[in-house]
């Protein structure tokens, strides 16, 4: 396919999510179906190109006088085709499947993109949103907003039951595999640039022999913080798919016990190959939704993990439109949910075990604000600062959090490189 027409059919895919509210990766599989003549290079570009934009939505649509489908696409592909942008009215053609040539303001906007956007605009962050990131971030805000506009590594966690970091380097090294700047068990793989893509990971032998999942550096990082050991009773109370369960089991070396739960059969289904696959053998996982069991635990844990419920603006790297499908009355549920289970992952921990909360949010009300009012519900816990966890477990000296908090960890792609995570770790007092 010729440039003008990977662009055309990006605004065609891009007028099924925003216009139609389709997900995106339904959108374009169901493109990619409908045209089998396009090649797996044409279908990257066009992706790359969808998810470029919508990352870059307000920013684009403020350039180019539009947030429509059509604008963003144009706006966004010089960066995502990496070609000049006095390029791209060559390929605005209305021939051959080309977008119509373009408008006045659209070839201003790609010639010298406007200054003096609004704060919000230039971080690309939803106006309502906007307080929040200030709140969290301060004179910061816009450059934390503008890092989750950029494509994402491909992070990787060596499953240490199978396999070192060595290994894993030397297997995937002909995609620049690197070693992850915090993790001691991480490997990443640079995001990919231009129409180029990030390799399918999970189709390598060395994955298909348990030798590493494919999981954020900032995740690996939350596992870590739990101070999952050898011999441990563990809780992982919103398992899902189980990643945080494999990396807390390898690192018992396959001792003690880990039980998943998740209140979600569909998001729990894909532990059970994960599982066989790791060569992991400690980990029970409970049935969905099977309350009774679950309260039939009691309170036997040295570490109950809540991977919990939220808004999930730390990962709009990867889904950028969730962005902006996300809306005060979602923060609102999250919230009572996110109370719901840490009152019920409470009712677990042991005296002198640990409660971790974590959340993939940067928004405070899901995390400072729910640590502060979950303690002052439960005043026997006690928050650990994450620094004395860090050095003990990843044995190193911690990052600076970036809200500057020294109680809590807040990772961000602009401050350490890794999706949006928050990590706060509870203790409960003895008697």
């Amino acid at each position: 396919m010729r440039p003008g027409a990977r662009i055309s059919a990006a605004i065609e895919v891009l007028e099924e999510v925003i216009d139609r509210h389709r997900p995106v990766s339904l959108a374009l599989a169901d493109w990619g179906k409908a045209h089998r003549f396009a090649g797996s290079g044409d279908r990257s570009a066009i992706g790359n190109l969808v998810y470029d934009a919508l990352r870059r939505r307000t920013s684009l649509g403020w350039a180019m006088g539009a947030d429509t489908p059509r604008a963003i696409a144009i706006g966004a592909a010089p960066e995502a085709l990496a070609v000049e942008p006095s390029a791209i009215a060559g390929m605005c053609t209305g021939e051959d499947h080309t977008p119509t040539p373009l408008e006045a303001r659209e070839a201003e906007g790609l010639d010298a993109p406007p200054s003096g956007a609004p704060p919000h605009v230039a971080a690309d962050v939803p106006e309502w949103l906007w307080p929040e990131f200030e709140r969290a971030f301060g004179d910061r805000a816009v450059v934390e907003g503008q890092a989750l506009t950029r494509r994402a590594p491909a992070d990787i966690r060596v499953n240490m039951l199978k396999a070192t970091r060595e290994r894993v380097l030397k297997a995937l090294a002909s995609f620049g595999a690197v070693e992850s700047p915090f993790s001691p068990i991480g490997v990443r793989i640079p995001a990919p640039t231009g129409p180029s893509r990030t390799p399918n990971l999970q189709a390598e032998a060395a994955y298909q022999a348990g030798w590493f999942e494919v999981q954020d550096e900032g995740s690996q990082l939350a596992a870590l913080l739990t101070g999952a050991g050898p011999r441990l009773q563990i809780l992982d109370l919103c398992a899902g798919a189980g990643g945080k369960s494999l990396a807390m089991s390898a690192a018992t070396h396959n001792t003690g016990q880990i039980y998943a739960y998740d209140d979600d059969r569909e998001r729990l289904k894909p532990i059970y190959e994960r599982i066989k696959r790791a060569w992991t053998r400690n980990i029970q996982v409970l049935r969905a939704r099977d309350k009774a069991a679950l309260a039939a635990l009691g309170d036997r844990f040295d570490i109950v993990l809540v991977d919990a419920p939220c808004t999930g603006t730390g990962v709009w790297r990867r889904r950028p439109e969730a962005k902006w499908r996300l809306k005060p009355g979602n923060l609102e549920t999250r919230m009572a949910e996110q109370m719901a289970v840490l009152d019920t992952a409470a009712e677990h921990v042991k005296e002198g075990g640990r409660l971790v909360y974590v959340t993939c949010s940067l928004l405070a009300p899901e995390n400072t604000g729910q640590i502060a009012a979950f303690v002052a519900r439960h005043p026997t816990f006690r928050v650990v600062p994450y620094g004395e966890v860090w050095r003990a477990t990843i044995k190193s000296e911690p990052p600076q959090s970036a809200d500057r908090s020294t109680e809590t960890l807040l990772l961000t792609p602009h401050s350490h490189g890794t999706d949006g995570f928050f990590i706060a770790i509870l203790e409960r007092a003895s008697s």
